[in-house]
């Protein structure tokens, strides 16, 4: 079989590092950042104000001496309005880390009992279960470590969307002061902040990861295989905490859009992000909450879950019962590799080139998603020839399977080209600059109704590609490696993680920073700029849930796989009864979650409205703006509505694989996961990019950039209400249903594998009565 050529000692020593310069590049970012003041200093409008100089730096001229504008009023009010919208991110978080702090306890408690009645709460060592002749540790202990890691799992989440939260609070106003030194200053800010929340949040989830094997492997000594098992809470608490992230926050977000929306724009015909308006702080803690705090938390668990997923299969092939530690924790040095991968791509975005127009802002985003694939293909095969031994075996259901190096690296090669076509497909049938769009935005001519039509008919066909290309990973990386393939390619499309949460968290702090332009009454072209910033960033938002969802079904399949291989199935006979109705519900599951989910949006933000007619009907001198807006209530009533609304959906999650486990049985359950993933995926897919193109459409009638966008338009044309419409109805289809889906299939997943022993021991009560 041979060894590995990178030693033990290597790998000990490569990881840790590769994560402290990941999070050693965030704080650097953060510094450049920071140089941006928001306070206005004696020096405040003097050229190189800030001392950098050279290419990027801040030796520029600004505007302001034409633009005629008071420069100390400006950034005394861009302070003032940034420092609102951070207040807002951070009131929501604190009340719904209180909400899920409490289901955190619970849900801990629950793992606990069901983990350690399996064995009886018994503290002596058992037989291990693949290999009956030795001993292993208590199903006691694998209950008290999985709670811990769940636990360690759901903090690391929480911290992940939080410091997310912060740095984009904190870079929006400065990257909407940088538009005035001209538009290659403004992206570079907003791109530094997002590679601050990108780079801290992929390393933060591998040295967290890394060091609970750690000091797991200090009691569990050559007992692998529980060590793992342990370990998979870790990715069950970073989905769980993810999924009410992503629901809270996508609720919240679009019940405040909607809500300023209707009642200033419509009512009281006032511009959008107009600061009279008590809902404009909202919606701009809205883009923070559910686009960063919410991404973030859900590409943490992606990233959790899909390593969790390989070390639990691996830890019962060679390298798990020969104890060979450099080829166990393969899949964390691909994920070490990729932080280096993306600084270095990053440095292509900041450093290496400069952008001094408009139309040069997609493509710089774009370049970023190819050199991180082409250059981390490469770091793949460099790490495959050295982690790996020339060939070994990998539990394959019931036996070991013989694999060689060589066809590793293809598995994880095949996940990672797999989520840029699907990133690039993503982008084609979202960006106004292609047909799909454009024709999207043609069918508005004839009115709403046929938008809707072409919009539904865009989302249905834009499924396609993207699902043959993880149907070919899936085949590709089967066929070589069984399910530790899969768990790897799921590994390959994130090992880019820190570059594509860069390109991601850029999208709303650049639409803040619009927001923030507008509300300190900056000038028509400083709005122009930060409005360019935005469009690259909608569509940039569009690959970045095209990632999510694609690594979300590999994930789900490789958590699948290792389910079936810790409760003991040797097959899923599709044409057993208990296994179809299985299928069935499971199908049935991303409905029903959607429903919810875009009904929730709907009450809201029927809330919201109400609020804010009352403060403009009874705050006198709102309107004439002599008087300032209740804007905490209107956080307030948004912040309350969603937490009360995330509750049911993220119930529906948690609470199907263990009613299915204990009363129907693993078999059935097996049934669920499957039916959930295929329905689910294509739902997902469908949803956000429907949602995408409509939004696109109204902004490329808005834009009015060619002749046929402007025989559409101007803004408040027939064709461009119809638009509006589209984007309306899209809203919590593209921000709030379509995100959530891929924490729902993989959350059933990694829960139903946690807690596979209970069910496999005790499951399946109905058919045992009757």
């Amino acid at each position: 079989m041979g060894a590995s050529i990178l030693p033990d000692v290597g790998t000990e020593i490569l990881i840790p590092v590769c994560a402290v310069i990941g999070i050693a590049f965030s704080l650097v970012q953060w510094v450049i950042v920071s140089k941006v003041k928001l306070s206005p200093g004696r020096d405040s409008g003097s050229p190189g104000n800030n001392g950098a100089g050279g290419k990027n730096g801040y030796a520029d001229y600004l505007i302001e001496e034409e633009e005629g504008l008071n420069d100390h009023n400006v950034v005394l009010k861009c302070a003032e309005i940034q420092s609102a919208i951070s207040e807002g991110a951070t009131s929501f978080l604190f009340t719904e880390y209180q909400y899920v702090g409490i289901f955190m306890i619970a849900f801990a408690i629950l793992i606990f009992l069901f983990l350690g009645s399996v064995e009886s709460f018994s503290t002596k060592s058992q037989p291990c279960t693949y290999d009956q002749s030795k001993m292993c540790k208590p199903a006691l202990a694998t209950a008290a470590f999985s709670t811990i890691s769940f636990l360690l799992g759901a903090v690391t989440s929480i911290v992940s969307g939080f410091l997310g939260m912060k740095i984009a609070t904190y870079a929006n106003a400065r990257t909407t002061l940088e538009a005035r030194k001209g538009v290659g200053k403004a992206f570079i800010t907003a791109f530094r902040s997002g590679a601050v929340m990108g780079f801290l949040l992929a390393a933060n989830g591998l040295l967290v990861l890394y060091i609970a094997i750690n000091l797991f492997k200090l009691y569990y000594g050559d007992d692998w295989g529980g060590l793992f098992e342990a370990i998979t809470g870790y990715g069950l608490g970073g989905s769980s905490m993810a999924l009410f992230g992503r629901v809270g926050g996508g609720i919240y977000t679009k019940a405040a859009d909607v809500g300023a929306d209707l009642v200033g724009k419509v009512e009281r015909n006032i511009p959008e992000d107009d600061p009279r308006n008590p809902a404009v702080i909202a919606d701009n803690v809205g883009d923070n909450v559910g686009d960063i705090a919410g991404m973030g938390s859900d590409l943490f668990g992606s990233y959790a879950e899909s390593s969790c997923a390989a070390l639990v299969v691996a830890s019962i092939s060679s390298f798990g019962i020969n104890h060979e530690l450099t080829p166990m924790l393969y899949p964390l040095i691909i994920s070490s590799v990729g932080i280096i991968v993306c600084l270095i791509t990053t440095l292509f975005a900041t450093d290496f080139f400069e952008i001094k127009a408009v139309k040069e802002i997609e493509p710089s985003l774009k370049r970023q998603l190819i050199i991180s694939t082409v250059l981390m293909t490469v770091g793949i095969g460099i790490v495959s020839w050295v982690a790996l031994p020339s060939s070994f075996t990998i539990f394959n259901f019931g036996e070991q399977k013989v694999v060689k190096n060589w066809q590793l690296f293809l598995c994880v090669a095949v996940g990672l080209w797999a989520g840029l076509i699907i990133g690039f497909v993503t982008e084609y049938y979202t960006s106004n600059a292609y047909s799909p769009v454009q024709d999207v935005a043609d069918s508005c001519r004839t009115g709403a109704a046929t938008n809707v039509i072409f919009g539904l008919a865009l989302g249905y066909k834009s499924c396609i590609i993207p699902i043959f290309a993880i149907a070919a990973s899936i085949f590709v990386s089967f066929s070589f490696a069984a399910m530790y393939g899969i768990a790897v390619a799921a590994l390959g499309m994130l090992s880019t993680i820190a570059t594509g949460l860069a390109i991601d968290a850029y999208g709303p702090i650049s639409d803040n920073a619009g927001g923030i332009a507008e509300m300190a009454g900056m000038s028509h072209r400083i709005r122009e700029r930060t409005d360019a910033l935005d469009a690259a960033g909608n569509t940039t938002a569009a690959i970045g849930k095209g990632f999510a969802i694609g690594s979300a079904a590999l994930v789900s399949l490789a958590l699948f796989g290792a389910f079936v291989s810790r409760a003991a199935i040797s097959t899923v006979d599709v044409l057993t009864p208990k296994v179809f109705i299985g299928l069935l519900v499971g199908a049935m599951l991303p409905y029903w979650f959607s429903a919810m989910t875009m009904k929730s949006v709907g009450s809201a933000a029927l809330k919201m409205v109400e609020e804010v007619r009352r403060q403009f009907n009874t705050i006198p001198g709102l309107m004439e703006g002599t008087a300032k807006p209740d804007y905490a209530t209107c956080v307030k009533i948004s912040t309350d509505a969603s937490l009360k609304e995330m509750i049911p959906p993220g119930a529906l999650v948690m609470l199907t694989p263990l009613v299915v486990g204990i009363f129907f049985g693993v078999e059935t359950l097996s049934g669920v996961l499957a039916g959930s993933l295929v329905s689910g995926v294509q739902i997902a897919i469908s949803a956000s990019n429907t949602g995408g193109a409509w939004d696109n459409a109204k902004k490329y009638i808005e834009a009015g950039a060619s002749e046929h966008a402007r025989t559409l338009g101007p803004k408040g044309s027939d064709a461009h209400k119809a638009a509006v419409i589209g984007d309306t109805i899209g809203d919590p289809l593209k921000d709030t249903s379509g995100p959530s889906l891929n924490i729902l299939i993989k959350l059933m997943a990694v829960e139903s594998l946690v807690f596979a022993p209970f069910f496999a021991t005790h499951g399946g009560l109905l058919f045992k009565i009757f």
